[in-house]
């Protein structure tokens, strides 16, 4: 289907504090380079994002701070926004959720579904704090993770091991606000019945996006479809948010993760009087740009939302990226580690595109990704500097030593196969380039140019103009050759500027100055093409595209990492007494009979899925070499079932059939703990043929 306008968005950041690179690379940056690549072939394309303002993290950061969750949101909406402006995130709008337009239509939007029958009306029992007299959200509830023991775990998560939660796991919950401990209380909300549109997702996702969406989309998403799905509340007991649009909902606002998404549509308003064009017209192209972490809300959530709406258009693509680590840990605001955008820009004045190249070469695309700072060193002295900028320094520097500071003439008469072969190479180079960014495979489409850049560096180099002067006297033609070898480098120039500057504006601009072009150049449509720099034409001389990042500038970065963690500790950790460590439980001595009676053997995971209105059980189909089995193990709360496919897995083969939650289960698969009380596989250190037994 060929569309005629593009409608991009990006996640809806917290405004609970400031970006970090952890987000750029996540889906920020990918969507920007995707919009300017949409630009440059003069589609109609908008860019839409902006600060979701409710929910619970937002409330967490104003009692912390001390302050009200306005002043929370007005705080980081305009350090996120001056952020993404200072490196180069190029939204048409970037609005945020507090505002009155997004209030209006995600209470008109609730409202039409509300009056079309769309909700069911549940009662459940919910956590209330009777000294503060409010419901408390997850969130607000605290007490110690069943897993790790962490006495300060979250009511739906442990941030110390990662466990997902729920606040009747915790041991001796509280809460937050008060200290009190919370008692159940009856409460009334609206729910959206996601179970009735599982044949039409199925229809969508399943049969129609498999061959389309990353692998990694698909998977979580076919994994929760073979799971179920169960109806969802979509209010809230709060006062901070939007209020439900009805007479009897004193006290409640609407899901976060109701009126968010509906925030890509506000924003829109915001932005153009013809929004409705770019969210209900057929032949617009609605593309989401995410973390892996929101898979689910604009895969599942959010598109049947739409369709129960029935106006809207459906997103025909959902690239979401894995999340990238910081020097080999994970990325935790909490703890205070990671690379805060604005701080960068603070440490790096005009060098945004430094960041920009690393997080692209290195984006967790397929996988979780590391970010170190000698990397980012490596990475902009070598290949950067090294490749790229050196190479149009060269051409820039033999331009005005050899040819008066102008583009030279081309002598067709003495074209060689060198020259055709780079000739031949800018021409594919902008077919590559384009597949690449159309595939939402940025880091190959930055793979390619950069390949072209070396190839230019090569012709430098086997050409050497700066030989050939030597000998003008006793071989005319050598100025024809100098010729043709620096109008070429030049005309190189020129492409990499228009392929680099989707990736690189900042960049891109400059080489523009110093080739005295208009940006106008920079079209898409101008790529391959040898004859962009006019003959005689006098260009500027060079400057240096990229700075060298000293190993001091390494050192620093790497030390302010490791004393943001150090006072995170101390600002966060209750002074206590040292403990002493834990005794191991150990259990009654065996003999080796017993142990002979178990049957132990090596399983390769082929499947998983959640087990309905289980939170901590997967049901696996482990592969045993001989036969297939069924076993529903306690691990859903440290694994995500689309992560374990094809694990190799020690198996208590001969135990006891034992059904859970109406699944027969054959067999345990072993698992150890880590110090940190998240699970591990134990499974063999070298791949092992299935039904191997382990002795």
């Amino acid at each position: 289907m060929s569309f005629n306008r593009y409608l991009i968005t990006a996640a809806l950041p917290y405004a609970n504090g400031p970006v970090h690179i952890g987000h750029l690379a996540g889906c920020y940056l990918p969507a920007d380079i995707y919009v300017r690549y949409q630009r440059a072939q003069k589609r109609d394309v908008k860019f839409v994002c902006g600060s979701d303002e409710h929910g619970v993290p937002i409330t967490i950061r104003a009692m912390k701070e001390g302050i009200t969750p306005q002043q929370v949101v007005d705080k980081y909406h305009a350090i996120i926004k001056e952020s993404f402006e200072q490196m180069g995130i190029s939204f048409d709008i970037y609005s945020r959720t507090s505002n009155k337009i997004h209030h209006e239509t995600s209470q008109a939007f609730f409202t039409k579904l509300f009056n079309d029958g769309a909700f069911e009306v549940h009662e459940s029992e919910q956590y209330f704090d009777e000294e503060k007299q409010m419901f408390l959200a997850d969130r607000y509830i605290v007490g110690t993770c069943p897993v790790c023991s962490n006495d300060n775990a979250y009511g739906d998560q442990c941030e110390k091991c990662g466990s997902t939660l729920s606040p009747e796991q915790l041991i001796n919950p509280h809460s937050a606000l008060s200290n009190a401990i919370p008692v159940k209380k009856k409460t009334q909300h609206w729910y959206f019945p996601l179970n009735k549109y599982e044949d039409f997702l199925k229809e969508w996702i399943v049969e129609g996006k498999k061959n389309e969406w990353k692998s990694n989309v698909y998977g979580q998403c076919k994994s929760w479809l073979d799971s179920g799905l169960q109806p969802r509340a979509m209010t809230r007991d709060s006062n901070w948010g939007v209020p439900v649009p009805l007479p009897n909902a004193e006290g409640k606002v609407l899901y976060v993760w109701f009126d968010a998404p509906i925030g890509y549509i506000s924003a829109t308003k915001e932005l153009t009087p013809m929004w409705s064009d770019y969210w209900q017209k057929e032949d617009t192209k609605l593309v989401h740009f995410i973390g892996k972490d929101n898979i689910v809300f604009h895969c599942i959530i959010f598109p049947a939302m739409l369709k129960a709406h029935g106006s809207y258009v459906l997103p025909e693509n959902v690239p979401a990226n894995e999340f990238l680590n910081i020097e080999g840990d994970k990325v935790s605001t909490s703890r205070n580690w990671a690379v805060w955008v604005h701080e960068y820009i603070k440490d790096f004045p005009e060098q945004q595109d430094l960041l920009r190249y690393v997080l692209c070469a290195n984006a967790p695309e397929t996988k979780d990704n590391d970010f170190t700072w000698k990397d980012f060193q490596t990475r902009v002295n070598s290949e950067l500097s090294g490749n790229f900028g050196n190479f149009v320094n060269r051409a820039f520097v033999m331009m005005h030593k050899l040819c008066n500071g102008r583009v030279p003439v081309f002598h067709n008469d003495i074209i060689n196969d060198i020259d055709k072969a780079l000739i031949t190479d800018i021409a594919n180079a902008k077919t590559l380039v384009e597949s690449a960014i159309e595939n939402y495979k940025f880091r190959d489409a930055l793979s390619e140019i950069m390949a072209l850049s070396a190839k230019g560096n090569k012709y430098l180099q086997v050409n050497e103009p700066w030989n050939l002067v030597k000998t003008l006297a006793d071989t005319p033609d050598n100025q024809k050759r100098i010729d043709n070898s620096i109008h070429l480098s030049l005309q190189l120039c020129a492409n990499l500027a228009i392929l680099i500057n989707p990736i690189l504006p900042f960049t891109a601009k400059k080489m523009c100055s110093m080739m005295k072009v208009v940006e106008r150049m920079l079209d898409w449509e101008n790529a391959g093409r040898v004859d962009l720099l006019k003959v005689n034409y006098p260009l500027r001389t060079p400057e240096i595209l990229f700075p060298k990042i000293e190993d001091t500038q390494v050192a620093a970065q790497v030390e302010k990492l490791n004393a943001n963690l150090v006072k995170s500790k101390v600002e966060t950790t209750p002074a206590k007494q040292e403990e002493a460590p834990k005794a191991v439980e150990k259990k009654a001595e065996i003999q080796y009979d017993d142990f002979a009676k178990i049957e132990l053997r090596v399983g390769t995971i082929l499947h998983a899925e959640k087990v309905q209105k289980a939170d901590k059980l997967l049901k696996l189909e482990i592969d045993l070499g001989y036969e297939k089995r069924t076993i529903v193990s306690g691990i859903a709360l440290h694994f995500n079932p689309e992560d374990i496919i094809g694990k190799q897995v020690t198996v208590v083969a001969n135990l006891a059939p034992r059904k859970m939650r109406g699944i027969e289960s054959n067999g345990m698969i072993l698992m150890a703990e880590n110090k940190d009380g998240k699970l591990i596989f134990a499974s063999p250190i070298e791949k092992a043929d299935e039904g191997a037994e382990v002795k």
